[in-house]
C-alpha cells in the first residue's frame, strides 16, 4: 500500500497546542542547561578536593579548573545542540510553516483494555503505532478499514484521527 500523505494548513487549536508545547519544553530546555552549567563549575572543584586530599603539590591550579570547566561546557554545549536539534527545532519548524501531515494509514489490529475501558487501534503507519479510539468508533470501525491521523509535520506531535 502507498503511504497517502496530505499536508495542510494547521488549525487554531492544534497551533496553541504547538505554542504551548514549544514553550512547556523551551522552559525544560532551559532549566537542565542552566543545572548543569552548575555541574559543569562543581565538577572540577570537587576534582580539585580530590587530588588535595591525595596529597598534590598545587591541587588548585586555575589551569587545571578552568581547562575542565571548558571541557565540560563543550561537551554541555554539544549535547544542548543534539537536543534541541532533535526535539525543539522541530517544534519550532512546526509553528513557523504552520503545518500538519494528515496520512491515510490501515487499521491492522484492535485492542479493548477492560481494566480502564480504553480502546485501541493498532495502524501500519511508520510515525504512529497504535491511537486510542472513542468507544463507538471502536465497534463501528473493523480491521482492514482505513482511518485518516493528523500530526505535525516535523515534530510528529500526533493531533487526532478521523
Amino acid at each position: 500500500m502507498q503511504r497517502e500523505l496530505i499536508h495542510d494548513e494547521l488549525s487554531s487549536t492544534e497551533l496553541d497546542f504547538l505554542l504551548r508545547k514549544d514553550e512547556k519544553e523551551t522552559k525544560n530546555f532551559y532549566t537542565v542547561i542552566s543545572i548543569f552549567m552548575v555541574i559543569c563549575f562543581v565538577i572540577p572543584f570537587i576534582v580539585a578536593w580530590v587530588r588535595a586530599f591525595g596529597g598534590e603539590g598545587n591541587p588548585f591550579s586555575f589551569v587545571h579548573y578552568f581547562s575542565g570547566v571548558g571541557y565540560l561546557l563543550c561537551f554541555l554545549g554539544f549535547c544542548a545542540w543534539l537536543a534541541y536539534r532533535r526535539t525543539l527545532q522541530k517544534i519550532k519548524t512546526d509553528i513557523r510553516l504552520r503545518s500538519k501531515t494528515i496520512e491515510r494509514v490501515r487499521i491492522t489490529r484492535k485492542q479493548q483494555v477492560k481494566q480502564n475501558a480504553t480502546y485501541y487501534f493498532y495502524l501500519d503507519s511508520p510515525n504512529k503505532l497504535s491511537i486510542e479510539v472513542t468507544e463507538a468508533d471502536y465497534y463501528e470501525l473493523n480491521e482492514g478499514d482505513e482511518i485518516n491521523i493528523e500530526y505535525s509535520t516535523n515534530a510528529k506531535l500526533y493531533f487526532g484521527y478521523f
